[in-house]
């Protein structure tokens, strides 16, 4: 036996690279970066898409990306129709990687009809890039945390 047949990274071999291109190719069509997002919506043209915050009040009010719009996933089936352009793709989040509830949101909207991408991170990975947020007091913005995004640089050159 080879020592790459013990490496658990090894073990079950990696796709092959038209398999891995597949994948890594729809994961794209359904993700979007937190940073990706934030660059778009403060370039000075229309970014092409609006942003959905599909948390509770409570939730909207302690924080949320500036000029995204607030849509609980509970009423998604009902308002989306109302709230939304189903021409413009909406890129969902909720609060961050432990909550899958953009998730959830995305579902319904696509269900719906609409084109839909998830922002990875939600708000929490927002807020911990350092990119402005409003409360209900009004604006804020924090400290980027190290651990996220780069120090001293505008983005992190993924």
């Amino acid at each position: 036996m080879t020592t790459t047949a013990l490496n658990p990274v090894l073990r079950v071999a990696p796709a092959s690279p038209a398999a891995a291109a597949a994948h890594f190719g729809a994961s794209l069509a359904f993700h979007a970066d937190v940073s990706d997002v934030a660059a778009a919506l403060t370039a000075d043209a229309d970014p092409g898409f609006v942003v959905l915050d599909s948390r509770s009040t409570a939730s909207w009010d302690q924080g949320h990306v500036p000029g995204a719009v607030h849509l609980p996933t509970a009423l998604i089936a009902e308002q989306a129709e109302h709230i939304l352009d189903r021409t413009v793709p909406v890129v969902t989040y909720c609060w961050g990687p432990g909550c899958n509830g953009a998730t959830r949101a995305a579902l319904a909207l696509a269900e719906l009809g609409f084109q839909v991408k998830e922002m990875l991170g939600g708000f929490e990975y927002w807020v911990r890039e350092g990119f402005a947020h409003e409360t209900w007091e009004g604006p804020a913005r924090r400290a980027a945390d190290p651990l996220t995004a780069p120090v001293g640089a505008d983005d992190c050159g993924c």
